[in-house]
């Protein structure tokens, strides 16, 4: 289980790296556009790190070998950054990690390239509102699996459907703690949430079958009837009364 947040400094220090999550996507969502490759957004990526004297979480993790995830329509996570440029119509799912004075934060967004389809736009903002469905049961006392429920429910009522092989995790000192996260509903309600912890939460919803398939690079995951994939996460804290999104520029 995720070690609960257990001092000021703590909180600081696991609010500082969201802070930085979120500085780098304010960049990377004003650079997605066509003729952008994806190794382009990772070397702004990188950069907008190292302002703040922080690290790339994915880099080398488990031989990973990209400092982010850039994962294009039919590619739902681990997409390695590369040459591939993107072209109107297209939709990116982009996910960043940082570790920053002994924490990681971690979040992902997709967004469109250009002009994409009414269908498309679709799927991210369900995608991106099954999030927020989802944290408000992240509170005190409810229960872990109440989070997964929220996430299918929502998702399959507009026919789309939700990626089973991969959940979201604890996330703190480590970048990927206990418990796992399904996002899909369990046979019981799992575990009571508690004060202090940190919970990397992620819907991965496909435009079709809930399937996929790993490319032979080894890490790329795509659907695996080919259609479009979205991904929405957020670093959540858990506390005394409405979740707190680490991983968000406050207003």
């Amino acid at each position: 289980m995720a070690i609960p947040i257990k001092n000021d400094n703590q909180l600081a220090r696991m609010r500082e790296a969201g802070r930085v999550v979120a500085e780098v996507f304010a960049l990377l969502k004003a650079s997605v556009r066509p003729g952008v490759s994806t190794r382009d957004l990772e070397r702004l990526a990188v950069t907008q790190m190292r302002k703040y004297g922080a690290k790339p979480s994915f880099r080398g993790y488990r031989d990973f070998p990209g400092s982010i995830c850039t994962s294009v329509n039919s590619e739902v996570i681990h997409g390695i950054p590369g040459i591939k440029k993107l072209k109107s119509g297209d939709i990116i799912s982009i996910d960043v990690g940082v570790f920053l004075n002994g924490f990681h934060a971690d979040a992902a967004r997709t967004y469109p390239v250009g002009e994409v389809t009414p269908e498309a736009l679709r799927l991210i903002d369900v995608t991106r509102e099954s999030f927020y469905k989802s944290i408000e049961h992240a509170k005190p006392g409810r229960h872990l699996f109440d989070i997964s429920a929220a996430v299918q429910d929502y998702v399959e009522m507009f026919g789309f459907s939700v990626v089973k092989e991969y959940v979201g995790h604890g996330v703190g000192k480590e970048l990927h703690e206990d418990p796992q996260i399904p996002m899909y509903r369990q046979k019981n309600r799992g575990p009571r949430l508690c004060k202090g912890m940190t919970l990397a939460i992620e819907p991965m919803v496909n435009q079709g079958t809930h399937e996929v398939d790993t490319l032979s690079d080894d890490w790329t995951v795509v659907t695996k009837d080919g259609a479009l994939s979205a991904h929405y996460e957020n670093t959540v804290l858990i506390t005394d009364g409405e979740p707190e999104i680490l991983t968000k520029l406050a207003r």
